[in-house]
């Protein structure tokens, strides 16, 4: 039974699975198999946002997950930490799972200032694995799942500047300042811009805070001070909003977006033409394949070869999408 648990009251929502003869088939997505049956029941508390749509695919990769452990007597409590992100929400949202004495937990800390916590959970015997995003401050966690948001960001670069023909001005809206991961994906793009494309112009950067609605004004105001903008490039969630202020404007073919993740919000301006490139990131692979290797180290002690497991993401354009 897969369960939506909040930090304090662990209230829960149930969603229907499958049967147990299905659930040992791994679900298209997944690529870890459980190792074996528990004799006792491994309750894992996966912590994750729900602030934007890209963390639509991550909760049903948690789901599948906890539908296929049924068979194998594990368990998968989703623990929502709200829709602002912060490391404040991520060490609170670990305490509560270390209260409520889990066998094991997965987490999106995304900022600096949650290894401390993450430190504390694995002395006190429960292993952490960390998928997404992580701070730049090392922990003890066990593996971290994740893209490597430094060479996303050059890959971007990369597409930008052979879009923009190397010229022009380029709008660049950001997540949250001060979140690793985001910084890294702009700092990879800027940094192969400015040693590949040093004649485009960089706009910004912005804060949209993930929000479609802040990145829809904020590609507003560009344009109204940047009328020859060319391009924008988000580096987290919300280039939906970026999109639909184009289309809005009546710019379709004038000005792109460039952005993450193969949602249904973001691939439907691909065919529209807003939306002229989006690096997928496997959310999905991400958070089943974590909940199922942190039930096989719960089981049968089993340890990655590396603690860094990148996995490889997909650019869709107009052209290849169509």
């Amino acid at each position: 039974m897969f369960k939506t648990v909040t930090r304090a009251g662990m209230l829960t929502a149930c969603f229907s699975f499958a049967s147990a003869a299905f659930a040992q088939h791994l679900p298209e997505g997944g690529t870890i198999a459980a190792s074996s049956i528990s004799e006792s029941e491994v309750r894992i508390a996966f912590l994750s946002f729900q602030n934007n749509p890209f963390w639509v695919p991550v909760t049903e990769g948690a789901r599948a997950a906890d539908d296929y452990l049924d068979a194998f007597n594990g368990t998968v409590d989703f623990v929502d930490l709200g829709d602002d992100l912060s490391a404040e929400a991520v060490v609170a949202g670990i305490e509560a799972a270390l209260v409520q004495r889990y066998d094991g937990i997965v987490v999106v800390p995304i900022f600096d200032g949650t290894a401390r916590i993450i430190n504390e959970a694995v002395a006190e015997g429960t292993p952490v694995i960390t998928i997404v995003a992580e701070g730049a401050q090392p922990s003890d966690r066990m593996a971290f799942i994740g893209q490597d948001a430094g060479a996303a960001g050059a890959q971007i670069g990369e597409y930008i500047a052979e879009r923009m023909d190397g010229q022009g001005k380029l709008g660049v809206i950001t997540g949250y300042f001060g979140a690793t991961q985001h910084q890294a994906r702009m700092d990879g793009a800027v940094n192969y811009l400015a040693q590949n494309a040093p004649e485009i112009e960089i706009v910004g950067p912005f804060e949209n805070r993930d929000k479609a609605e802040a990145a829809y004004s904020l590609v507003q105001d560009m344009v109204t001070a940047n009328p020859d903008l060319k391009m924008v490039y988000v580096t987290a969630g919300g280039p939906f909003g970026a999109a639909k202020a184009v289309q809005d404007l009546g710019l379709n073919g004038q000005v792109g977006v460039v952005g993450f993740d193969h949602t249904p919000e973001n691939t439907a301006y691909l065919s529209t033409g807003e939306m002229v490139g989006l690096l997928d990131q496997a959310p999905f692979q991400q958070a089943f394949d974590g909940s199922v290797m942190m039930f096989n180290h719960i089981v049968d002690g089993y340890m990655p070869e590396d603690d860094v497991i990148k996995v490889e993401g997909n650019l869709l354009t107009p052209e290849t999408a169509n």
